[in-house]
């Protein structure tokens, strides 16, 4: 029963008016070093993602060239022996 109190202290701190203050990231001190180190990470942070995504996407479209390189290998492999009557038996 020693919670009630506490809690109830608890909920009327939160109803108390005070003033809060925002950062200088969020309070629009685009100037101050903390949105500058913010920027850094946001582009740092979008350099990673981007790289990520473009090995991604050069790893399919090596693999894509190499399906289609081994189709053409293959095609050739079957229409030469077709086309060579000496190597039928």
């Amino acid at each position: 029963m020693k919670s009630r109190p506490s809690i109830l202290l608890l909920l009327l701190a939160g109803l108390l008016p005070v003033r809060v203050l925002a950062c200088a990231a969020c309070y629009g001190a685009s100037d101050s070093p903390l949105a500058e180190g913010m920027n850094w990470g946001i582009f740092t942070l979008l350099g990673v993602v981007g790289t990520v995504l473009t090995c991604f996407l050069v790893f399919f479209v090596h693999i894509v060239r190499k399906s289609e390189a081994a189709t053409a290998a293959a095609e050739r492999a079957t229409t030469t022996e077709q086309s060579d009557p000496t190597t039928h038996v």
